[in-house]
């Protein structure tokens, strides 16, 4: 893990906040957009699950694939009742590879859930319980060191499965900051999750308002990206973790109906009016 990221988790432990002018500016248009969505979409209920492991597969069999294929091949793993860390312990890895098979990617992917339960195995006694109860700072380093496990990968896992607080970077928040003119799509992914975990920092008593006096939905009918409730989505969780939790699922809800990779669809957008040049 490089400086930054180490910096980043402990003065979010910390509370501590040292920002210059620039990054005041856009730690307001942050909060900004977060304050805008939820008013108009509420609860996102992201991540869909039933339990933390479910999470922890869904996270893998996302990478380089819609979310709509992944929901398939959880539910061949369902089916199948084998979507447990018992489960992927004891399936051999050619059924695992056929079950999984609608999330592309199949065959890497059947050996990085192998691989992770190995891990969890061999360090925690089988236990996410155990895992979980690790400093964020230790249990990141030690997924990243997991073959097929990137930032946004072991994020997921310790935001969502783990309630830990740390803020999940993916493509549509490039785009968007990108397009707005916050940082460069291409931006370091320790930058602009740095730069999300300060921002939203001061969201905490705005996110406990808001859940206390609810929030409109859109009149078009949808509401962003948001799921039914589930178990993992309506568990206890700090303020902070929902803070970044919500944030992450409206983004996506902004990527995926309006900040289109081509054809975007600004004019309707809830987030248009913050657009440069936008009056």
């Amino acid at each position: 893990m490089n400086s930054l990221a180490k910096r980043l988790l402990l003065d979010s432990k910390q509370g501590i906040l040292i920002l210059s002018p620039a990054q005041e500016e856009k730690r307001n248009q942050l909060l900004q957009y977060y304050s805008a969505l939820y008013r108009v979409w509420g609860p996102q209920h992201w991540w869909p699950a039933q339990s933390r492991f479910e999470v922890i597969v869904g996270a893998y069999l996302t990478q380089n694939t819609a979310w709509t294929n992944v929901e398939l091949a959880l539910a061949n793993l369902r089916e199948a009742d084998l979507l447990s860390v018992e489960g992927i312990r004891k399936v051999s890895l050619g059924k695992l590879q056929s079950l999984i098979r609608p999330s592309g990617y199949f065959r890497q992917k059947a050996v990085r859930l192998k691989t992770f339960v190995a891990f969890l195995d061999e360090k925690y006694g089988g236990l996410l319980d155990r895992l979980f109860a690790q400093p964020t700072l230790q249990i990141r380093e030690e997924l990243l060191n997991l073959s097929g496990v990137g930032p946004e990968t072991a994020d997921s896992i310790l935001l969502y499965a783990g309630n830990h607080p740390v803020f999940v970077v993916d493509a549509y928040t490039r785009r968007i900051l990108d397009r707005h003119c916050i940082l460069p799509g291409k931006a370091d992914y320790e930058e602009i999750r740095e730069l999300f975990q300060r921002a939203l920092e001061p969201a905490i008593r705005q996110q406990e308002f808001m859940l206390a006096n609810g929030a409109p939905m859109l009149e078009a009918g949808f509401r962003g990206t948001a799921h039914p409730p589930s178990v993992m989505s309506t568990s206890a969780r700090t303020a902070l973790v929902q803070v970044y939790n919500e944030m992450h699922g409206l983004i996506v809800g902004v990527g995926k109906n309006y900040c289109k990779k081509s054809q975007p669809k600004c004019d309707d957008c809830p987030l248009q009016r913050f657009l440069p040049g936008v009056k």
